[in-house]
């Protein structure tokens, strides 16, 4: 073996040797401040730990409808305003849409009896009835992601007089359908009133590992190897971290309410069987006639696209349309490919809709 096969034998494994170093540290042990959720905004309501964000328009005319961004009270809702360039914010206040989101902030001890009831009649309409307020608009559109999804369909249908367009993301319906979560929620597998009488509000710890665990290859190995081979690519880089916080950036849920939505839904599936009734009041998805869009991302492991194309059949709506987008459940808010092709047009299917109000 020679003396200059050695020495690049020795150099290649000193270059090793300070990626490894570098992605560690910049991973585990002296992580950068990543900066999210820097798209200008105001605080216009609270409410609570609530927080409504209106954002501030790029355009000098809005369009006369304003849109109400709705997230599940899992993680944070900054996912849709990740970064600049990485951000379906920017991406509908460029195209003239006047836009607010729901940041619920972080529940605590106190807020653990709260129900299905307080954050649907209460929070929702009051966001609805001030956004009204401020905006001068007679209907809202709102746009529900995920778990906000099932929430906006509830609300959708209590309150159809209050919206004149309904957009869903990635947003489970029938919880009967083949899927992990499904599965976990189930009622053999998983006794919520202990797990909610042992511990008041579920603790983000569980949350976070339930969601590690449904993919643990990639979330616990592939990632980090991808991110090693890319550690000298700044955008790459940026995007990691960015994404990163936002993932492990987990909050508690109200007691009361995961209670409600797993029984309700993941066991019971009473929104499908028309069973659903809020504060008495039955959660009919016939009563919504709004224009409806429904999004779908293809290869989603959390909710299951089965889950979701069933709503525009159980709705009464004339115009309703659905898009299965080849992404999954995160790139369909993230991707560069979902921010420069279906997000514009979901801003112009808005827009078509928006005219008068």
């Amino acid at each position: 073996m020679s003396i200059n096969y050695l020495n690049s034998m020795i150099q290649e494994a000193e270059k090793i040797k300070h990626k490894l170093s570098k992605a560690i540290d910049m991973t585990v042990v002296n992580p950068p401040d990543v900066k999210v959720g820097m798209t200008p905004h105001e605080v216009v309501f609270t409410e609570n730990k609530l927080r409504l964000l209106h954002y501030h328009p790029t355009q000098k005319n809005t369009h006369p409808v304003p849109l109400i961004m709705i997230f599940a009270l899992i993680n944070r809702p900054y996912i849709l305003d990740l970064k600049p360039g990485r951000s379906v914010v920017e991406v509908l206040i460029d195209k003239g849409i006047d836009l607010y989101l729901i940041d619920w902030g972080v529940p605590g001890d106190e807020d653990k009896d709260l129900n299905l009831d307080h954050y649907i009649n209460r929070y929702i309409h009051k966001v609805v009835e001030k956004v009204k307020k401020i905006s001068g608009a007679n209907q809202v559109s709102i746009l529900g992601y995920c778990m906000g999804g099932t929430m906006s369909a509830m609300y959708t249908s209590l309150y159809q007089e209050e919206v004149k367009n309904l957009i869903l993301m990635t947003t489970g319906i029938d919880f009967k359908v083949e899927g992990t979560l499904n599965l976990w929620g189930d009622k053999p597998n998983f006794d919520v009133d202990k797990f909610v009488d042992a511990y008041g509000n579920v603790p983000p710890e569980f949350l976070q590992s339930s969601f590690l665990f449904m993919k643990p290859v990639q979330n616990m190995v592939s990632k980090y190897v991808n991110f090693y081979e890319n550690i000298d690519n700044v955008n790459f880089v940026e995007n990691f971290m960015a994404m990163e916080k936002w993932l492990n950036d987990n909050i508690p849920v109200a007691g009361e309410v995961f209670r409600e939505f797993v029984k309700y839904c993941y066991q019971e599936n009473l929104l499908v069987e028309n069973r659903l009734r809020i504060d008495g009041k039955l959660v009919d998805l016939k009563e919504i006639k709004c224009s409806v869009l429904n999004l779908i991302a293809e290869h989603d492991h959390l909710t299951p696209p089965k889950s979701s194309t069933i709503f525009n059949k159980l709705i009464s709506s004339e115009d309703n349309e659905t898009i299965i987008y080849p992404s999954g459940h995160i790139g369909l808010s993230v991707s560069s490919r979902s921010l420069r092709d279906l997000w514009p047009r979901v801003a112009d299917w808005l827009i078509k809709r928006s005219k008068s109000n």
